[in-house]
Formats: C-alpha cells, structure tokens, sequence
C-alpha cells in the first residue's frame, strides 16, 4: 500500500515546518539567543504561519533538539545493525554524526530551555544504545578499551564547532579533522589517556536550565 498524496495545503503546510526547523538550526546554533521573528525571515514564511505550528521559542527549541535526538539515535542503530566492517561501521557512525550537527544543538542550546519529559525519557534510550554500540565496537577490537560515549561526544562536539569559510568548506574540514580523531580511537591506542571520560551525568546535566534540578 503507497501513502496517500497529501493534499494541497498539507503538503504546503510541511514545506513550511521544513523550511522553518532548517532555519531555526542555522539561526539558534549562530545565536541561541536570536529572537523567533529571525527564523520565519530566513525561512520565508509569515510570522503568524510560523506561530500556528510553534506558540513560543521554546516549543521550537523542544522540537528542534528532538529532532536531533531522534537523529543522533538513528545513526546509533544503523551502527548497531551494520553486519559489515566493524571499525568501518564505527566511521560511518562518526561522520553521521558530523554530518547531521547534531552536536552543535547540544552546545549551543543546552539549557536555553527546558526539555520535555519525553526528551528525558529519549535520552535515557540514547544512553542504553550508546553503552550497547561501546560494547559492540570494543568487543570487536575495533575501538580501544579506555574510550567512553562522553569521549566520542566531546570529539563530536569539538569538531562541530570549526567553522571555516562557507558551508562547504566547513563541511569538508571538520571532516578532515573527525578524520584525525578517528585514528587515535582505533584499538589499541598509543597511550593511556590522562583523567577520566565526561559522565553521561555531567552531559545530562546541561540540558537543565540554571536554578532547576537535574534528576538524571
């Protein structure tokens, strides 16, 4: 059975949420605290078409991160299910991630705002299938032992973070550099690592706005 054609004012309706979550990326990550009329500007529809599918900034920061949540834990399952090369599954892994930015939300946005209870319940979700792609990819002799996912997001995250010339040419050097990060994840490693890895605990908690409480 093939989906059903959505209608006219529907399938413009999800032209506008496309534009409007690509444009809230690039707007929020350059400037968290940009305000929402920048968004439709860039998205090229109305204010008002954009307040009837967002009342507020920060339900569009809720939808925003979510969906580089679910994004993030897209590309840990394809890793997951990969039965071809582990250390080529691990890379492709890797440059997923660079490639969707997911990391940039999580350093710009992180406690802009205040996550909804199924945002907590996803990263919950995320933390399982990161310990499981861990234990795949160290069982397999592929990624050395002393690595933890507060590594590998810290990686992300550092590279996520090179912006050089336009949109292409950052593109191709963040990564060319996750490219040098990769051979020093490869098993077994050249060296000890100083210090310990950032916690899943210490990554949760800036998620939460100041003054609330974080119960991961």
């Amino acid at each position: 059975m093939t989906d059903k054609p959505m209608s006219g004012r529907k399938a413009q309706a999800a032209r506008n949420d496309k534009l409007i979550l690509e444009a809230a990326h690039a707007v929020f990550v350059a400037d968290p605290a940009a305000p929402i009329a920048e968004v439709a500007k860039r998205a090229g529809v109305g204010i008002s078409a954009l307040y009837r599918r967002y009342p507020s900034k920060e339900d569009l920061l809720r939808k925003l991160c979510a969906d580089g949540l679910h994004r993030y834990m897209e590309l840990v399952r394809e890793a997951l299910d990969d039965d071809g090369d582990p250390w080529e599954a691990f890379c492709a892994y890797m440059r997923g991630v660079v490639a969707a930015d997911t990391p940039s939300i999580t350093v710009r946005l992180a406690g802009t705002f205040t996550p909804s209870e199924d945002m907590f319940k996803a990263a919950v979700e995320g933390d399982e299938l990161n310990r499981a792609m861990l234990e795949r990819f160290k069982s397999a002799g592929v990624l050395r032992e002393d690595v933890a996912n507060g590594d590998l997001q810290m990686v992300t995250e550092s590279v996520c973070s090179i912006e050089i010339g336009d949109a292409e040419r950052t593109r191709a050097v963040r990564l060319r550099t996750l490219e040098l990060h990769l051979q020093a994840l490869r098993a077994p490693g050249s060296g000890p690592l100083p210090s310990t890895p950032v916690t899943d605990e210490e990554m949760g908690a800036r998620w939460v706005p100041p003054g609330a409480s974080w119960e991961g």
